[in-house]
């Protein structure tokens, strides 16, 4: 049973950072794609970042140049730099094993995993 669990979420103003945590659990794929995902309230979800057991990232273009992907054995990582009120939203973890990622990372269809989230508000 793949388990995905959340963490770091805050409250930070405008320009802070903050570095999100997803445990995973259960997996036992050799090939996998991680990947954060958000929501804010009214929208719909969308993708921030992917990276797969190759350690390849891949970022969507609302964030990049301000986030970084990462994991090791047993977490995924999201560091987030220079947070605007626009980033405030629910953040997500997704999994999906059996392949790396690829050009439909930002799909939310692909992924059969998901945590429950973590807050991220960001206050301006």
């Amino acid at each position: 049973q793949v388990q995905l669990q959340e963490s770091g979420g805050g409250s930070v103003q405008s320009g802070g950072s903050l570095r999100l945590s997803c445990g995973y659990s259960g997996y036992r794929y050799v090939s996998y794609c991680l990947a954060w995902f958000r929501q804010a309230p009214g929208k719909e979800r969308d993708a921030v970042a992917s990276v797969d057991s190759n350690g390849t990232p891949q970022y969507g273009d609302s964030v990049k140049g301000r986030v970084t992907i990462s994991l090791d054995e047993k977490n995924m990582y999201l560091q987030m730099n220079n947070l605007k009120p626009e980033d405030t939203a629910m953040y997500y973890c997704a999994a999906v094993g059996g392949t790396l990622c690829g050009g439909w990372w930002a799909r939310i269809s692909a992924y059969n995993y998901w945590g429950p989230g973590t807050q991220v508000t960001v206050s301006s």
